[in-house]
């Protein structure tokens, strides 16, 4: 009963949050400062024991939108920075696993981009700031799987990793709410809609609004309560309205994607007891879906149904499906033609656009970008992240969240490149080794009487 009851007010908490944030936007500043400082004092006090670092690393990366739209975030890359500073806080107290070395030569594979960065870049250019901006994301990546990789975590401790993660987004939900409590009233096509987002990035917003959705979803399926259920599914139509009237896609899509993998996974490894209980379960989740479509298309008088079948507002179907990422795709791929060897530095990749192309604009797509700033040493980077959680999922599968994680890594970097931490946060999540404590507790216990 008090589980239930702390879930309960945790999540009543950060639905004041959103609102009170709203109100005095700069509150948001101070909660995000007062968020770091509890967790660090956590931290330092137990030693990191229970890998507190993980609770840290979640919650600022649930926040990180929130605080950016708010005006919250000491520096626009602030939440990179703390993820990187909690889990190497974290490797300070508990090390890492010897066998992630993998992890350790794709850093070394970033390092050539700064020295070729630092030669190409416009006498002009801030080089600190290119790099600082370009390499945050990657190297973000690479210390979150260093921390992660087959790191022991109990089943309670992650799924509080996860709740960490969620609660954030629910506070950022509600000023989404309350910053444009009607669609209608900012309708201008089909196009992403920066009022419905707060005023802020819709790709940003709703990719971090389908990750609370997924992580939703995952607990309608294991959670067996009734209260928390009803919360849940009150808060995932709550969250997939404004995920969907942002207007941006790709979000939602990737949600949906690692939901019917991650429904996949679980239901093959389950019971046939458990199978019967998840049919009903998932209906009822994708009946709230259906019905929230349909009330968002209500809503947006259609439009939504458009963007979705890439239509402008008049019902004619656009050319380009990707709504411009395809030139930037190949931009940045005539710069690795290029340049193989090297590539053309790190941050240097705008100004190859623009001196190519005649126009500045930030790359969508982390792959393309790796290739075209780093060279070979970015394939090379690119391989490992690939190939790395594969070779490790060949003998640890105690992680059923595995394959889901993973394509919400593969698919964001590919349609919103490294623009926040959620990421390169989740990928280090996909190779953690979950522990059923309860199990081997009742194994020991099972042995002890043999004995």
């Amino acid at each position: 009963m008090q589980l239930k009851g702390t879930y309960l007010q945790l999540v009543l908490i950060h639905l004041g949050i959103g609102f009170t944030v709203y109100l005095f936007p700069f509150l948001s500043k101070f909660i995000l400062f007062i968020a770091i400082a509890f967790f660090l004092w956590k931290i330092v006090r137990s030693g990191n024991r229970n890998d507190d670092v993980l609770l840290a690393a979640a919650y600022v990366t649930g926040f990180e939108v929130f605080s950016r739209m708010t005006g919250g975030a000491f520096t626009y890359e602030f939440a990179k920075y703390a993820v990187i500073m909690f889990l190497t806080l974290g490797m300070f107290y508990r090390g890492f696993n010897r066998k992630s070395w993998p992890f350790i030569f794709y850093l070394l594979c970033l390092m050539p981009g700064i020295l070729f960065s630092a030669i190409n870049l416009d006498y002009d250019t801030n080089i600190a700031n290119a790099i600082g901006f370009n390499l945050s994301g990657p190297i973000c990546i690479g210390i979150s799987a260093l921390y992660c990789y087959d790191r022991k975590i109990p089943i309670e401790q992650f799924h509080n990793i996860l709740k960490a993660l969620l609660l954030p987004i629910v506070s950022m939900t509600v000023y989404l709410y309350v910053y444009t409590p009607s669609i209608r009233d900012v309708l201008s096509g089909t196009q992403s809609n920066f009022e419905a987002s707060g005023g802020f990035g819709p790709n940003q917003v709703a990719t971090i609004l389908g990750l609370g959705m997924f992580i939703l979803f995952t607990r309608l399926l294991y959670v067996k309560n009734r209260l928390v259920n009803g919360i849940d599914l009150a808060l995932l139509i709550f969250l997939s309205y404004r995920a969907i009237i942002t207007f941006s896609r790709g979000g939602v899509i990737t949600a949906g994607i690692c939901a019917v993998l991650f429904f996949v996974i679980y239901f093959l490894r389950s019971s046939q007891q458990k199978k019967i209980s998840l049919v009903p379960k998932a209906g009822i989740v994708l009946l709230a879906v259906i019905l929230t479509w349909g009330y968002s298309s209500i809503q947006t008088y259609g439009l939504i149904d458009k963007r979705y079948a890439n239509q402008d507002a008049s019902g004619r179907e656009k050319t380009d499906l990707t709504t411009g990422r395809a030139e930037l795709l190949d931009s940045e791929l005539q710069a690795f033609y290029e340049f193989p060897l090297t590539g053309i530095g790190v941050g240097k990749v705008k100004e190859f656009r623009e001196e190519e192309y005649g126009r500045v604009s930030a790359s969508h797509n982390e792959v393309s970008r790796m290739l075209s700033e780093h060279g070979i040493f970015g394939m090379v980077a690119l391989f490992i992240l690939l190939l790395t959680p594969l070779v490790f999922r060949f003998k640890e599968k105690s992680n059923l969240y595995f394959y889901a994680f993973l394509a919400f890594w593969f698919l964001t970097i590919n349609h919103s490149s490294m623009r926040i931490a959620a990421p390169a946060f989740i990928y280090g999540l996909s190779i953690i080794s979950i522990v059923n404590i309860e199990k081997k507790n009742t194994l020991h216990r099972k042995q002890a009487l043999t004995k």
